[in-house]
């Protein structure tokens, strides 16, 4: 395989959204630990998270939403994260980015994203002209070693992953929590299918694993098959 295995890890509510709201301060990071019946099991959910590949891929806009333009700068980890972003990282996000990272791979399309202004030597910057998720995932693993790689991203992005037939796996923690709202994030957004012909573009796939967590969270694991 030319391209990283991915793995398609995140938490999710029974109906499938990833987030509590449309808007920028709804957040299950945020507030899954106030609400009574999911706080109590949401540190399984992290638990499994710290077993997972050492190379993470996100997006600027998530990291955004998650407040790293902002945040102190962290501990060094083993991980090492890509992120694609255009807009909405700033100079001190990348800074983050680096200090938190092994190696932090920055995709982009704009020629004059703040990137370019860091100095650090775990900092690649993949520029492409045109986005294209497939020769991204390429160069990772030929240029960077990047031979698995867990996918956290936000539903659009997860979509551009599904319609590219570019997962390998699902790895999913299902909170016990109904959220609703047509526009509230799903685990995958992104255009519908609207014609039977496209039906080629969705994502079957065997369950690897089923396990019960404690107090009523979920885990399942899925291989994608075609």
């Amino acid at each position: 395989m030319k391209r990283p295995i991915t793995t398609l890890f995140m938490l999710m509510s029974v109906d499938g959204k990833i987030s509590t709201g449309s808007t920028d301060n709804m957040d299950v990071d945020r507030d899954f630990p106030e609400i009574e019946g999911l706080k109590e099991g949401l540190h399984q959910y992290y638990e499994i998270e710290q077993t997972t590949d050492l190379w993470s891929f996100n997006t600027g806009r998530v990291q955004e939403k998650m407040g790293v333009n902002e945040k102190p700068m962290p501990v060094k980890t083993p991980v090492s994260f890509v992120l694609v972003d255009n807009s909405h990282l700033t100079e001190h996000g990348i800074k983050y980015f680096c200090e938190l990272s092994k190696r932090f791979v920055l995709i982009t399309t704009n020629r004059d994203h703040p990137a370019f202004k860091v100095k650090a030597d775990n900092l690649e910057i993949i520029f492409q002209e045109n986005f294209s998720l497939e020769q991204a995932l390429v160069d990772l693993k030929e240029k960077y070693g990047c031979e698995r790689l867990t996918i956290q991203s936000g539903g659009t992005m997860n979509g551009i992953f599904l319609r590219s037939k570019l997962f390998d796996y699902v790895d999913i923690v299902v909170a016990p929590v109904l959220i609703g709202g047509k526009d509230t994030s799903t685990l995958i957004d992104g255009d519908s299918i609207t014609i039977k012909e496209e039906l080629s573009k969705l994502g079957v796939l065997r369950l690897v694993s089923c396990e019960k967590l404690e107090d009523s969270y979920l885990r399942l694991k899925y291989e994608v098959v075609k």
